[in-house]
């Protein structure tokens, strides 16, 4: 035990000695991947975000179903029931309606309105929720398909806009995430390579006295695994100043704060598990670059 302490004791002296004579090269590395994170971290909170917003819209969003003058909502509220994608039906009948029309429209004589018409001119109607947004234009279809409905109504272009940006954005982060993922990995195997070039003299001095290939090359690779934990930490730093600043924002928009501000917000995983992906994103990264930069010098 005593054996493996002090081999991780020498490792981490040499993996910070590294650090400390990269200088300005150790933050080359660094602020790339701290960029690539960012807008990696970013862009898959958006998603998030957009994914929440597009359920919690789809989840409020109802499809109005209008009956025929002969069919009554007690009778084909039970059928649309039973439809899987079904989650809730509201019964609306043409007297409630009616009443409802009236009073918003400020009047108070009800049925002297009623008579000035001559009848009730409105019919039966049923609000019917759908389990999510993307099963709401095949439940259109099949609500107009049932004897006595008349008319499906629903609005679905905000649904439609959320979920084309939430794809776009998907294809965007993956594009984006691997060009600078390649340029990242590029970047810290230059700037491992040059470490390990400047202390050539002291690798040649280790391979002299019987040190391993593993041995010598292994401070570097945590060097690279360091610049990606340490880009994931101000990556993560970034965005939670973002999101504080947005959510001041919002603050001051009181027609968003019921509903976006809802929307928008993460879970308690999700915000625990962005940081986590963000520095073992980063460690990935180093430890490719490194492994990229040392490979070719322990071969040599």
């Amino acid at each position: 035990m005593l054996k493996i302490f002090t081999k991780l004791d020498y490792l981490l002296k040499e993996t910070f000695l590294g650090l400390k004579r990269g200088g300005w090269m150790n933050w080359a590395a660094v602020s790339t991947v701290t960029v690539l994170l960012f807008l990696f971290g970013m862009s898959l909170q958006t998603s998030w975000q957009l994914e929440k917003l597009l359920n919690q819209f789809g989840s409020q969003l109802e499809v109005s179903v209008y009956l025929e003058r002969n069919a009554y909502a007690a009778t084909v509220a039970p059928i649309v029931a039973q439809i899987p994608e079904v989650v809730n039906v509201e019964k609306i009948t043409k007297d409630q309606a009616w009443k409802n029309l009236v009073q918003e429209l400020g009047i108070s004589n009800i049925e002297g309105a009623t008579q000035q018409l001559g009848s009730n001119p409105l019919v039966d109607e049923l609000k019917v929720k759908a389990k999510n947004s993307d099963v709401v234009p095949n439940l259109a279809t099949q609500l107009a398909k049932i004897k006595g409905v008349e008319t499906v109504q629903y609005v679905d272009e905000a649904v439609v806009r959320i979920a084309q940006l939430h794809r776009g954005l998907n294809w965007m982060t993956f594009t984006i995430t691997v060009i600078l993922t390649l340029t990242a990995i590029a970047v810290t195997s230059i700037t491992i390579r040059l470490i390990v070039m400047a202390r050539r003299r002291e690798i040649e001095v280790m391979q002299l006295v019987g040190a391993t290939s593993t041995w010598i090359y292994l401070p570097f690779v945590f060097q690279g695994i360091a610049f990606g934990l340490l880009g994931g930490g101000i990556a993560w730093s970034f965005i939670s100043l973002t999101s504080q600043f947005t959510n001041k924002l919002l603050r001051n928009q009181p027609e968003f704060i019921k509903f976006l501000t809802t929307g928008l917000q993460l879970s308690t995983t999700q915000v625990l598990l962005l940081p986590l992906v963000l520095l073992g994103f980063g460690a990935i990264v180093g430890l490719v670059g490194s492994l990229f930069a040392v490979r070719r010098f322990a071969k040599s």
